[in-house]
Formats: structure tokens, sequence, C-alpha cells
């Protein structure tokens, strides 16, 4: 018998970036567990290519296009979210973009206010909209909730030539650890994920590259890049009454590499 807890039948969970890469593996898994899924993305081929992977686990999908760096678009989008599922118990704060430049010296502001729109401001839209919903169904008697941020391992090591995105990821660990502490009265927990090097569409460049395989990847102790469906057990526990009591916490899923 599967361990109750675990169960996330009844729950619904939102995904942004669940399109593809670590939000698709996370909402997978979601999915599997029982959860009605929403993702989040810009791309509406995408979107739909997602929905029918989803579909097929017998849960609820509603797929939205949204730029989470677009504030109006997030606001309109949780809300017809949670008018179309009837709540929203999980949401993963999971899009983000990379934005790496040949040195820091030449990174441009451009650049950086591009990086830091998606991968900062729009973790505050979609965290803070979130908030609102579980604070408002907490006011009614029906507390409780979860806020994933997908952080990165960069927040924490040295990124040269990230600084944009190291800045950004850094910054939503902090950010997590505050929506915390003011949420935990109503029964929401927050807590920040960070990945190691992991095989998307954002990391093509390097897994294609014999140098990078040897000396990096080549130091991870599990001896291999880490793949999306790494991440469908860490977003099933946290979306779960099993971490009820787990929250401002930042949980690195890198396969030992900052370890070693």
């Amino acid at each position: 018998m599967a361990y109750a807890p675990f169960d996330l039948k009844g729950k619904v969970a939102l995904v942004t970036g669940g399109n593809s890469g670590i939000g698709l593996g996370m909402a997978e898994a979601l999915a599997q567990a029982g959860a009605d899924i929403v993702i989040w993305g810009t791309n509406s081929a995408k979107n739909q290519a997602a929905e029918g992977k989803l579909n097929q686990f017998g849960v609820r999908v509603l797929a939205q296009q949204v730029n989470v760096a677009d504030e109006a678009a997030v606001v309109a989008a949780m809300a017809e979210a949670v008018v179309a599922m009837g709540r929203v118990d999980t949401v993963i704060a999971n899009a983000g973009i990379g934005g790496g430049a040949p040195s820091f010296s030449e990174m441009s502001h451009d650049l950086w206010r591009r990086v830091l729109s998606v991968n900062l401001d729009g973790v505050f839209f979609t965290t803070r909209e979130a908030c609102k919903h579980m604070v408002e169904r907490a006011k009614t008697g029906d507390p409780g909730g979860s806020i994933m941020v997908t952080s990165s391992l960069s927040a924490i090591s040295g990124a040269p030539r990230n600084e944009a995105y190291a800045s950004a990821k850094g910054a939503v660990i902090t950010m997590v650890k505050a929506i915390a502490v003011e949420h935990a009265r109503y029964g929401v927990r927050a807590n920040a994920i960070l990945p190691g090097w992991i095989a998307t569409e954002m990391t093509a460049g390097a897994q294609g590259s014999d140098v990078f395989n040897e000396r990096v990847i080549g130091r991870v102790p599990s001896r291999r890049w880490g793949q999306p469906e790494d991440f469908g057990g860490i977003a099933v526990y946290l979306a779960s009454d099993a971490s009820r009591y787990h929250s401002g916490d930042s949980v690195i899923i890198d396969g030992g590499y900052h370890v070693f």
C-alpha cells in the first residue's frame, strides 16, 4: 500500500515553464501522483504537446500561454486557473531563461534586465499571486499550500559570465525564505530547488561539448547529466502532505556535484 500522504488526488498544481525540461518532468510526476495540472509556457505548440503528454495520466489539464515577465498576464492567468480548476494548491515558479555573456565586463544592461525580468520579476509576480489565492482560501477556513521556486546551483557557486542568471537565482532563495516565514500562519510552505547540470534545452550546447562532458560532468559523482524526471520526486514530496512541516529550505538536486 502506498504511503498515503503522497497521494495528490484532489489537489491542483500549477507549473510555470511546465511545457518542457524540469517543469514538465515535475508536472508529469505530479500528475502520476493524482494532481490536476496547470502549465504555463510562452510557446503554444509546446504547451499543446505537453498537455497531450499529461492527459494520458487521467487528470484534468489546463495549458495557458503566459509570459511570466508580464505582470498583467500573470495576474489574469492565475485568476483564470483558479476559476477553471476550482483552486490551486501548489505553485512551482520554474520558468526561466539563460543569459550568459562573453565576460562580466561585456555584459549589457539589456541582457541583465531581460534575464532578471523572467528569472526574478517573473518569480515575484507568480508567487505573489499564488500567495494571494492561498491566503484568501485560508481566511475562509481552507488553509494550506505549497510554493516551490526553481533556483540553481549557480546561486551558491561561482558562475562566470553568468552574473545576471546567478544573481536572480540567488535572490529567489531569499524571497522563498521570506515567503515561508510570512505565510506559515496560513499553512503555506515555501521552498527552493537548486538543480545542478541538467540535460534541458538551456544546456544543449554544453551537452554536445566533449570538453565540457569530460571536465564538468566527469566530476559529477553520479557520473551523468541530470534529467528532468529526476525532479519528479522532490516535486511530489513538496506538494504533498508528507512535507507539511518542511518550509524555508533550499534543496540541491545535482547528483552530488556540490560536495565533490
